[in-house]
Order: C-alpha cells, then sequence, then structure tokens
C-alpha cells in the first residue's frame, strides 16, 4: 500500500450492491477496496461523506455534443475535451463521442481526433460511436438522407482496421444497409455492432444478432416497432437475452408507460441502459445550432428540426437517471446500473468503470437524497 491513500467514508453502491457504513479506499488514480471503516489500511487519509451516496461514475455511449460544441461541426481535439467536461459536470466520467451521419472527409477527421484524444489521455474519452451512415433512409431521423449509403466491402475493411485501433468501437447500422457477413466480420474484429435507424424485419434483426450484433440504438426511435403480427426491431431488441439496448429517458422520446413495459418485457443477460443522445445544448446556454446545414432549436426541454422533428435530446446523464428513478419507479441502485454498469457490461469494461471494484479507475459520484449530484471524482481527482 501506498502512503497516498484516501479512505472516503459513507454508503457506497459500488454498482452491484449498496454498502452501508463503508469505505471506498482509493489510491490516487485507482480503486483499492472497499472495507468497513474499522478495516482501514494503516494510515489512509479519511473523508467524511456520510450525507450522501457515493457511486460510480456514468458511462454515456452516446454523446453528439456538449459545452456548445458538436463533434460533427468541429471534429477535433478540443471539442472532444469540451465535451467531455461539460458531460463530467451531470455525473458521465466515461462516454464515446458520437459522430451521426456525415461526409467522408468528416468522418475521416473524426477518426483522427478521436485517435488523438486517446493518445493525449483527454480525461473521459473511452472510444468512438459512429451512427451512420449505413442506415435506412425511411428510418433518418435527423441523418441527412443524402449522406446516408449501403456499407461496402472497403468500408467494411476499414472499420474492422478501426476496431483493433481504438479501445472501443461502437457502430450504428441498419441490417438491410449491411450484410450478414458484414455484421461477423466487424464483430469478429472488436467492433460492437448496435441496430439502430433501420426498418428491418423482427426476423431480420434476430439474425443480425446470431451474425454478431450486440445492441440495438435508442430503443424505440427510428426502428420498426413492436407489432400484433411483426414484432420488429423493437420485438427483437426486448425478446433477444443477447441484445443490449439504450435508452433515452427525456420524457419525449419514449412514454413512461412504454418504458416500464420494455423494463418488464426484456429477457436477458443484455440489458436495457440510458443514454443522454446529447448535443451541443449539454452543459450549455445556446437554444439553437446547425447540423449538417440544419438549424435545430432547443424547446421546452427538446431539440427540434423546423419541422418539429426530434433531434438528438436536450438531456444529461444524470438527469436521465433520475427521471427513471422518479418518473418510472426504478429502483435507485437499478437506475444507477443502468447509467454505468451495464453500459459497461455492453462494452466488456467493468473491470475499469461503471463500478467500484479493486483496479478500476476512481471514478464516483456523490449524490444527496434527492439523487441531485454533489460532487464528481474522476481518475481520483475532485473535479465538481
Amino acid at each position: 500500500m501506498s502512503d497516498g491513500l484516501i479512505a472516503y467514508i459513507g454508503t457506497v453502491f459500488d454498482g452491484f450492491t449498496r454498502r452501508h457504513d463503508a469505505a471506498l479506499v482509493v489510491d490516487g488514480d485507482k480503486i483499492v477496496e472497499i472495507v468497513k471503516p474499522a478495516n482501514l489500511p494503516p494510515g489512509c487519509r479519511v473523508i467524511e461523506l456520510k450525507d450522501g451516496l457515493i457511486a460510480p461514475g456514468l458511462v454515456d455511449l452516446q454523446v453528439n455534443g456538449g459545452g456548445g460544441r458538436m463533434l460533427n461541426n468541429s471534429p477535433d481535439v478540443e471539442t472532444i475535451r469540451v465535451i467531455c467536461e461539460a458531460h463530467c459536470n451531470f455525473g458521465t466520467t466515461s462516454l464515446l463521442p458520437t459522430l451521426i451521419t456525415d461526409t467522408p472527409e468528416i468522418t475521416r477527421t473524426a477518426i483522427a481526433a478521436v485517435r488523438d484524444a486517446l493518445a493525449e489521455n483527454v480525461p473521459g474519452v473511452i472510444g468512438l460511436h459512429l451512427e451512420g451512415p449505413h442506415l435506412s433512409v425511411p428510418q433518418m431521423g435527423a441523418h441527412d438522407p443524402a449522406l446516408i449509403r449501403i456499407m461496402t466491402n472497403d468500408d467494411c475493411s476499414l472499420l474492422e482496421q478501426l476496431a483493433d485501433d481504438l479501445p472501443c468501437l461502437l457502430l450504428t447500422v441498419a441490417p438491410e444497409a449491411t450484410t450478414g457477413d458484414q455484421i461477423r466480420s466487424l464483430n469478429r474484429a472488436g467492433a460492437i455492432v448496435s441496430l439502430g435507424h433501420t426498418d428491418a424485419s423482427y426476423a431480420a434483426a434476430i439474425e443480425a444478432a446470431k451474425n454478431g450484433a450486440k445492441c440495438v440504438t435508442h430503443l424505440f426511435n427510428a426502428m420498426s416497432q413492436l407489432g400484433n403480427r411483426e414484432p420488429g426491431v423493437v420485438g427483437a431488441a426486448l425478446e433477444s437475452p443477447t441484445l443490449f439496448a439504450g435508452l433515452i429517458a427525456d420524457g419525449f422520446h419514449v412514454d413512461r408507460t412504454t418504458i416500464n413495459i420494455a423494463l418488464r418485457a426484456k429477457r436477458g443477460p443484455g440489458k436495457v441502459f440510458l443514454v443522454s443522445d446529447a448535443m451541443a445544448t449539454a452543459g450549455s446556454e445556446i437554444n439553437e445550432f446547425t447540423l449538417n446545414g440544419r438549424r435545430i432549436i432547443r424547446s421546452q426541454g427538446r431539440l427540434v428540426l423546423p419541422d418539429g422533428k426530434l433531434a438528438g435530446a436536450d438531456l444529461n446523464m444524470i438527469s436521465a437517471v433520475r427521471n427513471v428513478v422518479n418518473n418510472n419507479g426504478i429502483e435507485q441502485d437499478e437506475a444507477l446500473r443502468m447509467g454505468a454498469l451495464y453500459p459497461a457490461e455492453l462494452l466488456g469494461r467493468t473491470s475499469d468503470i461503471g463500478c467500484l471494484v479493486p483496479g478500476a479507475r476512481a471514478d464516483f459520484i456523490l449524490l444527496d437524497d434527492e439523487f441531485r449530484l454533489n460532487h464528481v471524482w474522476r481518475g481520483g481527482l475532485l473535479l465538481k
């Protein structure tokens, strides 16, 4: 044990269970252990945090922007740094910068920016989420239909190389814009394939899962719905035990009753987890911005195109966690799992993020009794 040990005393939720009268022991940027205060290692500096709940830092796998910046509009290291800092103020200590469908040039620039951000150890960034361009035009949502296209074998080869390069690559694709062989190849290369912006049938979605797809992007939005004779992608997400599913719990993208039904219906071990789908407005005062030349307006908690169509979310992760507790009656610990542990499970990263286990990164938050965020530690450093 080093002389730099710090013990945070209070109620600790480690991502799995809640421990009362516990001590979270941290050495630098790593978790050492959780013990009873009476069993602390000698020489520990003690910090009392008894008025609140210590929990893992949140993990957001769909972050388009924040702090007034969009990755699509300025795909560089500084934008990624600004986005990470903006979301850290809301308890998100690990995130995937997300590039929605754009030109090949912008895509290449964004990939290079994420590589550089990782090489520079920009705090918070853990990989890249490419949402498009291999999607379905009828389910394009806010994506530019002129830029949506079928995946070629050359595209697939480049993405396989990228998956080998990055610690995490999440790809949102439509089954109708890809082949089973491509999904299998991407899965073998280490990419996490997620189904989204798709009109695929239930059978096609299940086949994609058999080929290695592991997730569904923003469940219920921009996909074929659960019907009486055709279960669609929604039905596949809820029925398949292997598929995880991201969920935007902002009160606009999915009705609260629909969320409750989905959570009761979902087969495991695949889980429903929370995403922000945040845009530039997160952590900023701006009320509008442009994306692919289109104006996006902040209005009464929503982000919309001029025609009223939803365009991402005006949401952060701690609000999403609080929403499913207050609006859906989800037990607090389960809501925290949805915001941290389950996305980390999808990534295969529970040894270092999403939970407070020995050897994990010392990313944790302190919540009050109303589930409001009081403090954030990232890599052992108090940031808020």
